[in-house]
C-alpha cells in the first residue's frame, strides 16, 4: 500500500492549502517542495529563478523529490512544474498516491494575481496568455502522472480535500 499523497498542479490549484488540511484529517505530515528546496538553498524560489536560473532550480526539485519520494505518511506539495521531469513522478509513484488538482485558467489567475513576484513563471506583459500557454504545455504531464483528479475551480479547500478523500479509498485504508 502507498503511504504518501503527492498533489501536483498548476499554480494556484490549492496544492498548499489542500495539503495541510488533507494531512491534518488523514493524520500524515505535510511537506512542501518549494519550501524545501528554499531551506536547503536558503534562497527563495524567485532568487534561486533569478540568480541561477530555472535549470537549476529543477536539479534541486529533483533532488528535493528524491528526499520526499522515501518519506512515509507525508502529504507532499509538488511544484507546479515537478511533472516535467518523469524522474520526479516515477520516483514519487512508488510510494505516492499521485492527486492532480486542476482548475480554469480564470480562476487560476484570480488565484494568483495578489503574489505574482513569488511567481517567477508569471511574470509577463500578459499573464492570462502565460497561464493559458504552461497550462496547454504542462496538462498532459499532469495526466499521464494522474491516479486521481479533482477540479478546484469552484470548490472550497474542504471541499476538494473530502472529495479527494473519496476517491482515495479505491488506493489506500485512510484510517
Amino acid at each position: 500500500m502507498k503511504s504518501n499523497i503527492a498533489l501536483i498542479g498548476f499554480m494556484g490549484t490549492g496544492k498548499t492549502a489542500v495539503g495541510k488540511m488533507l494531512a491534518e484529517k488523514l493524520n500524515k505530515q505535510f511537506m512542501e517542495l518549494d519550501a524545501l528546496i528554499e531551506q536547503r538553498t536558503g534562497k527563495t524560489i524567485p532568487e534561486i529563478f533569478q540568480q541561477d536560473g530555472e535549470i537549476a532550480f529543477r536539479e534541486l526539485e529533483i533532488e528535493a523529490t528524491r528526499d520526499a519520494a522515501e518519506r512515509e505518511s507525508t502529504v507532499i506539495a509538488c511544484g507546479g512544474g515537478v511533472v516535467l521531469n518523469q524522474i520526479n513522478i516515477d520516483r514519487l509513484r512508488r510510494k505516492s498516491v499521485i492527486v492532480y488538482l486542476t482548475a480554469s485558467p480564470s480562476v487560476i489567475l484570480e488565484r494568483t494575481s495578489a503574489d505574482t513576484d513569488e511567481r517567477p513563471l508569471l511574470v509577463a506583459e500578459d499573464k492570462a496568455a502565460r497561464v493559458a500557454g504552461l497550462l496547454k504545455f504542462r496538462q498532459p504531464f499532469y495526466e499521464r502522472a494522474a491516479d486521481i483528479t479533482v477540479e478546484t475551480s469552484r470548490l472550497d479547500v474542504g471541499e476538494v480535500v473530502g472529495k479527494i478523500i473519496k476517491k482515495l479509498g479505491r488506493y489506500e485504508s485512510t484510517d
